[in-house]
């Protein structure tokens, strides 16, 4: 076989990679390997949003108490979700709400959310006072009432406007209903039209030990770890590689299978 014969074979086999099946499954293995390369850099920005939270958090558990009853900037306690906080004030039971889907111990329930009146402010602060059993939502709760003015800690948590991944949104008022007695989640923008006074735009968890004993109460947790990202990340990285680098190789097969057949 002369030299002109073999380049013509060659070039010959190289022309199967423009045959549309070829050129389908090329573009195929270059879109996917781009996919699982944007999967790895999404991966890495989810670290670095989760160790900028960390972050947050460590800084607030580091912080003193803040006094609510003293000056503060509304617009900055949406940033200061963890940090501890005293607050003192009277608690308005008439306007309490309950948080549905609440355990303790395994056992289903509420969580009790009571407006306080900041003492020496028009301002107002929604307090989660803690669990109570499941059967005990729908009767009188006289007997979870704190009278007089209280002094509460806890810690400073942020309200959401929308139901995390999964969760159920909060139903809307019916025609002639003017309030809501229990929420999916914390709400605050609605829980605000039905609580008189200008309502933070965060509450307090009240910490352990505070109020009556009725409640049942637990500190927040606080979860510093990084998560499974950087280990999603590197497997996105080396499915990306592993086919990148796989495909040329087949391909080379291929061609050798395909020019020794003829």
């Amino acid at each position: 076989m002369t030299v002109r014969a073999l380049r013509h074979e060659g070039s010959q086999d190289w022309r199967l990679l423009l045959t549309p099946r070829w050129v389908f499954a090329t573009l195929l293995v270059i879109a996917a390997v781009a996919v699982m390369v944007r999967l790895g850099i999404w991966q890495l920005d989810r670290l670095e949003q989760r160790r900028a939270v960390n972050a947050q958090a460590r800084r607030m558990a580091a912080l003193p108490a803040l006094n609510l009853n003293q000056e503060w900037n509304t617009a900055n306690l949406a940033s200061m979700n963890g940090r501890a906080a005293t607050v003192t004030g009277t608690y308005a039971p008439e306007e309490e709400v309950l948080l549905r889907n609440q355990a303790w111990n395994d056992l289903p329930g509420y969580h009790l959310l009571t407006p306080l009146r900041i003492e020496g402010s028009e301002a107002v602060v929604l307090v989660n006072r803690g669990w109570i059993p499941l059967e005990e939502g729908g009767q009188s709760l006289a007997k979870y009432v704190e009278p007089g003015t209280v002094m509460v800690s806890g810690w400073i948590q942020a309200g959401q406007s929308e139901p995390r991944r999964g969760g159920r949104p909060d139903p809307q008022l019916a025609a002639g209903q003017t309030r809501l007695d229990a929420w999916n989640f914390v709400n605050l923008e609605r829980i605000a039209l039905q609580v008189s006074g200008e309502l933070l735009p965060v509450y307090l968890l009240a910490a352990p030990g505070e109020g009556t004993a009725l409640l049942q109460r637990s500190a927040p947790e606080m979860d510093l770890s990084e998560g499974p990202h950087m280990g999603y990340a590197v497997q996105w990285f080396l499915f990306a590689s592993m086919l990148g680098v796989g495909y040329p190789f087949y391909v080379r097969n291929q061609l050798k299978r395909n020019s020794t057949a003829h």
